[in-house]
């Protein structure tokens, strides 16, 4: 077969090998080179055994697991194993322990007291007559009970149950804040490992083209610096594949911290959270946020607190009955019955305390309004950065099917003797395969934005239910 008739056939199939690419370029094959290799060229086949991607083809396996019901189990594997959530939990169960202390105050209190001890008296100018000693035991039982105090015991028992449902809230909030976590680097697990594949594919490509350069060069010296470009090329895609697969491995460390060593095999995390959430429901929905409530009861608990100091510094009444006897030296047995009235005349320092209490109620009430607009602005900003994301992925998915189009042309015209340059060719592959990681990040920059929006609300899980 002629150069020309060669070329001419060429033209009319797919330079998926080395060789074909190298009879493509004009160049007479040596002997060796006439059996052609497998595929190498296209965006499916087998990696170089030289490519540090088949050092790692495991990190690219992906798993066919439902990719909600997998973040759905790692977010409940890492709540289980939360120590944060852990001690959130004990301090809400410390405050129902304290709600059931001032709940108790209402009741009766009993206290007995005993005392022993030798006592003894002298009577002035009796002589040794008038003097007497011996041992003597005293037995005091009391019993108090708050009857009216201005509403005190009532405003210090809500301010407690306040209180303890802002620890409960707490708990929700650290809840919410771990599952946003787990959820956030699943995410960025499953981009990386699309970059990983995206960079394995790029690095064939260019493999491919080292290869048939390789056998252009030793039938054409002049055709070196399109070698060492595409060595060059090669080396770059290797090195951004490296740099992909230690992104990863590092985000597999800090989500075992969360959920344990066991990892299941990824699953295909590019649409999970692809929704995007109304706006104004995003907004409302601020307000069933843990942390707006947690804000709430605790401005409401410190209102009560205030109006308590207030009711501790009015008149007060209480039932005391208490008795006493005793025995040994000196006989005697007490009783007495009743009703105590507490009146505060002078108290130093009650309108400061007064005034403390209430600037601190008035201080969570601001502070519960600021986490509610920072919220609400958060939720916006997040949902422009979110319509941005998903704008800029559809219009990469455009670009990339003309991008495709353009390094199709350029190889062919490549192909085609002289009508493009293999930098051209290098080039074309290059800014398809960089659209590619562009269209990955922009998928999974939305997810993570709306991921932070349902967090803002009602929760992340709640979108994978």
């Amino acid at each position: 077969m002629t150069q020309s008739t060669l070329r001419r056939s060429l033209r009319r199939v797919s330079f998926s090998t080395p060789v074909a690419l190298a009879l493509a370029a004009g160049v007479a094959l040596p002997a060796w080179a006439q059996d052609p290799p497998p595929s190498r060229c296209s965006d499916d086949g087998t990696l170089p055994a030289s490519s540090a991607a088949v050092r790692d083809a495991a990190l690219l396996e992906t798993g066919s697991a439902d990719p909600r019901a997998q973040l759905q189990e790692l977010v409940q594997k890492a709540l289980d194993r939360s120590k944060s959530i852990g001690a959130s939990r004990m301090l809400a169960q410390a405050a129902e322990a304290d709600l059931a202390e001032a709940k108790a105050q209402r009741l009766p209190t009993v206290n007995l007291g005993l005392t022993g001890s030798h006592v003894g008296s002298q009577i002035p100018g009796d002589g040794p007559a008038g003097r007497s000693s011996g041992l003597q035991g005293r037995g005091t039982l009391s019993v108090t009970a708050p009857l009216y105090d201005s509403g005190r015991i009532t405003k210090l028992t809500e301010w407690r149950s306040q209180l303890a449902e802002a620890a409960r809230y707490s708990q929700n909030s650290a809840e919410e804040q771990v599952a946003l976590q787990t959820v956030s680097l699943a995410l960025d697990r499953g981009r990386y490992q699309l970059q990983a594949q995206v960079y394995t594919q790029y690095t064939r490509k260019m493999a491919c083209l080292v290869e048939a350069l390789e056998i252009i060069t030793k039938a054409d010296r002049g055709r070196a610096s399109e070698l060492v470009q595409a060595q060059k090329s090669l080396q770059q895609a290797d090195l951004s594949y490296e740099q992909t697969v230690s992104a990863l491995r590092q985000t597999e460390v800090r989500l075992r911290r969360y959920v344990g060593e066991d990892l299941p095999r990824p699953a295909a995390m590019s649409s999970v959270l692809s929704r995007l959430p109304d706006l104004n429901e995003a907004m409302a929905d601020v307000m069933l946020s843990p942390d707006v409530s947690q804000a709430a009861a605790t401005a409401q608990a410190q209102r009560s607190y205030a109006e308590s100091v207030r009711a501790g510094q009015q008149p007060s009444v209480s039932l005391l009955v208490q008795g006493s006897a005793t025995v040994g030296q000196a006989k005697q047995n007490d009783w007495i019955g009743g009703v105590q009235v507490n009146i505060p005349i002078v108290q130093p320092g009650a309108d400061s305390a007064l005034n403390s209490a209430r600037r601190r109620a008035q201080a969570a009430s601001l502070q519960r309004d600021d986490t509610i607009e920072a919220k609400r602005y958060r939720v916006q900003e997040m949902f422009e950065a979110a319509q941005s994301s998903l704008d800029r992925s559809r219009r990469i998915v455009d670009i990339l099917r003309n991008s495709d189009r353009v390094r199709g042309f350029t190889l062919q015209q490549w192909q085609q003797l002289g009508k493009r340059s293999l930098f051209d060719v290098m080039a074309a592959e290059g800014d398809y395969y960089s659209m590619r990681i562009a269209h990955v990040n922009a998928l999974y920059d939305a997810q993570q934005v709306v991921a932070i929006i349902w967090s803002q609300g009602r929760g992340v899980v709640t979108p994978l239910r």
